[in-house]
């Protein structure tokens, strides 16, 4: 395999992984509709942080722990579901509200807490870990260098095409966001609605099977 078509092959596969709409890009999404692009930038570098808490332990093989353990693997993922929800009724509770905190000047979530909460969905997301045990292995060639520093170098890559692909995802949807929050009842449903999809997120990591 030539050096161009290997990384075409890594590349398109890449791509395609993170266009695929999935948790990450629906709390990314979620929360730039609701508090807007600054936002939405903390929750995607949140997201790449806690991915790449998942590459390290791929490339050092911490993530077979939970490949093999069916304890360890239900431990994350429940923790994961249950943190989803939270955020989810969060949201319920305080829908509508971040219009009267902007009009007393007071923020309402920063990029500082995005940036934790997006770096906690993704932590707390087991088949994010084995996705990319699973992933990353394929493109490795042991004659070019270590393995695990092949692995944590490819899986850097695809978390940077990530960030780029999140920050066009999140300027479009930060358009929307500004037309949408002009009005309070449309802002209060917004939040409603978000708050929704966080808890069906949280309900769909719970039921998700480890195979």
């Amino acid at each position: 395999m030539t050096d161009y078509t290997y990384w075409a092959m890594f590349s398109a596969a890449a791509l395609a992984i993170n266009i695929s709409p999935g948790p990450d890009l629906m709390y990314i999404l979620s929360r730039t509709l609701a508090n807007g692009k600054n936002v939405g930038i903390a929750s995607s570098a949140g997201v790449g942080a806690g991915a790449l808490v998942h590459v390290s332990a791929a490339a050092f093989g911490l993530s077979t722990l939970l490949a093999t353990s069916i304890t360890a693997f239900n431990l994350v993922k429940y923790i994961g579901a249950a943190y989803l929800i939270y955020l989810g009724i969060k949201n319920w509770r305080c829908s509508g509200t971040h219009l009267d905190l902007a009009a007393k000047s007071v923020p309402g979530v920063s990029p500082w807490q995005a940036f934790k909460q997006g770096m906690l969905v993704d932590i707390l997301n087991p088949k994010a870990a084995i996705f990319f045990m699973a992933f990353l292995p394929q493109f490795v060639r042991p004659e070019i260098a270590s393995i695990p520093l092949q692995l944590f170098g490819l899986g850097t890559l695809v978390i940077i095409m990530g960030l780029v692909v999140e920050t066009i995802f999140i300027l479009l949807a930060s358009t929307i966001s500004c037309h949408l929050q002009k009005k309070n009842s449309v802002s209060k449903w917004l939040d409603r609605f978000l708050g929704s999809v966080f808890v069906g997120l949280g309900i769909r990591l719970a039921l998700l099977d480890k195979a």
